[in-house]
């Protein structure tokens, strides 16, 4: 009890002290506005970037990318080549997958 005694008459001091300080004066920032430049810049980009934009070429037909060549044998055990042009290789198979079969 007398230690909180003690303590509140050391801060009820301590207040009364710091109640006599003077706050110093902090000076003003000056900030600079930007406010209506930084949209008028950008609008004005934007519509300089309107006039330059082209419209769109049509597009070619591709020409054929892959020419596929298959040998094929038919019942007269005669061989025959077929040639395919297309623009994507849509199934691959590879080179010696006949010797798994064959042999």
């Amino acid at each position: 009890m007398e230690n909180d005694e003690q303590l509140e008459k050391f801060f009820a001091q301590m207040k009364k002290q710091d109640e006599q300080l003077e706050t110093p004066a902090f000076p003003e920032v000056k900030t600079r506005k930007f406010g209506f430049w930084i949209p008028a810049g950008i609008a004005a980009s934007m519509s300089l970037a309107f006039l330059f934009v082209q419209e769109p070429t049509p597009v070619e037909s591709v020409s054929p990318e892959v020419v596929i060549i298959t040998l094929q044998e038919d019942e007269h055990q005669n061989q025959q080549f077929t040639i395919e042009e297309s623009t994507f290789l849509d199934t691959w198979e590879s080179p010696t997958a006949s010797l798994l079969t064959e042999y």
